[in-house]
């Protein structure tokens, strides 16, 4: 019997659960699982990625793997990205979107050709695989294809950081030198089968690895580690937050959600309208004919103070949006967020303001990402999630 099914169960968690136990960490609900936000703290924690190198539990992202003849042609419909130009080992960011165009997931589609691999959000998964099931009416009919949610049989870690190349070339079965960014690779580590991509959502230099539950305690402990004169340091979901913060990358929950669709995300460039039917295609056609009315943009705050979710957005005098993510970055020293507003004030330069405690705080919009990136990445391969 799985967690799922046990009537009393209310959080889900990781095979790794008893590692984060054994150090200590501070456990919080994110999705539905229980997940450690913190070990020794999220500053040390944020550094220790800048600088080396952190090991995540990513166990709570779900694994769906699409097996069949037309495993290819299912994902193709159901993700707006262009699964074809992914050769076998090569990966892409891309999203589902409902009929009307707004985004249900952004997810991470892997050809491990015969079999197709979906990297979706930890609190989407179930309401993914029920939609999946519904466009087996529509877009999905007389396909041959199963999918097979691998999500509570897996573990999944991130290995992120400057030195992370370094340090699991020691015990990877397969060279990483000549894996690119967005692509992965079925070997071994330390001799047990593993699935290693260069993915990650920190802005870094990465890997995130996938082992069979059972040894993913294993894993864990063998990433965490001193190896080559460095000490890895686990790390939790708030280091992870700012980390993506800094790099601009759309958080579900947050940027993105069934209210928003991919142009006002600024997520346009993984919607390839050309490539012939997919779900809500129509819908985001018009959307891109039609232009915007608002657009995702990064801010930096021109005095004190931090910018929180949910913080109302000022300009020309009127509440015209709120803050969808905000913190003060531990990289740049200085307070950072996100949020949509009205074109007219999307402009770089442009000068609005965060109400913070009935104060109104000036802020001006900035480029993102507000870190520089340092992902084996071409300028035209930007993802926003890992």
């Amino acid at each position: 019997m799985t967690q799922e099914s046990q009537p009393n169960a209310t959080l889900l968690r990781t095979a790794l659960y008893p590692c984060h136990l054994a150090t200590d960490a501070r456990m919080v609900d994110f999705g539905g699982w229980e997940m450690p936000i913190q070990y020794r703290g999220i500053l040390a924690e944020h550094a220790a990625v800048r600088s080396a190198v952190g090991v995540f539990d990513l166990s709570h992202m779900g694994r769906l793997y699409a097996r069949g003849a037309d495993a290819l042609a299912v994902a193709q419909w159901l993700t707006t990205n262009d699964v074809s130009r992914l050769a076998p080992g090569r990966a892409q960011y891309s999203l589902f979107c409902a009929e009307d165009g707004r985004i249900l997931d952004d997810v991470i589609v892997y050809n491990l050709d015969p079999e197709i691999l979906i990297v979706v959000n930890a609190s989407n998964r179930l309401k993914l695989l029920a939609w999946i099931e519904q466009q087996r009416s529509v877009g999905l009919a007389g396909l041959d294809v199963q999918i097979h949610d691998a999500t509570l049989e897996t573990a999944m870690i991130g290995f992120q950081g400057p030195e992370s190349a370094r340090l699991l070339q020691e015990i990877a079965g397969a060279p990483l030198d000549d894996l690119r960014y967005y692509a992965a690779v079925s070997t071994t580590v330390s001799g047990r089968t593993a699935l290693i991509g260069r993915t990650g959502y920190t802005g870094e230099d990465g890997f995130e690895v996938i082992v069979s539950a059972a040894d993913g305690s294993w894993l864990w402990d063998l990433l965490l580690e001193e190896r080559g004169g460095v000490q890895p340091l686990a790390c939790g979901l708030g280091a992870r937050d700012t980390l993506r913060l800094e790099m601009g990358m759309a958080l579900y929950g947050h940027e993105i959600d069934e209210t928003r669709n991919p142009y006002e995300a600024g997520l346009g460039r993984v919607v390839r309208l050309q490539k012939g039917e997919f779900s809500g295609r129509p819908a985001l056609t018009e959307i891109s004919e039609r232009g915007l009315e608002r657009k995702l943009v990064g801010f930096e705050l021109t005095a004190g103070g931090v910018p929180r979710q949910g913080y109302p957005i000022v300009a020309g005098g009127e509440h015209v949006g709120e803050v969808t993510s905000g913190n003060v970055s531990p990289s740049l020293n200085k307070p950072i967020g996100m949020a949509y507003v009205p074109v007219a004030s999307a402009d770089i330069g442009s000068e609005i303001g965060v109400e913070i405690r009935g104060r109104q705080i000036g802020a001006r919009v900035v480029p993102l990402p507000f870190y520089e990136h340092r992902t084996r990445k071409s300028a035209t391969s930007q993802s926003s999630r890992g």
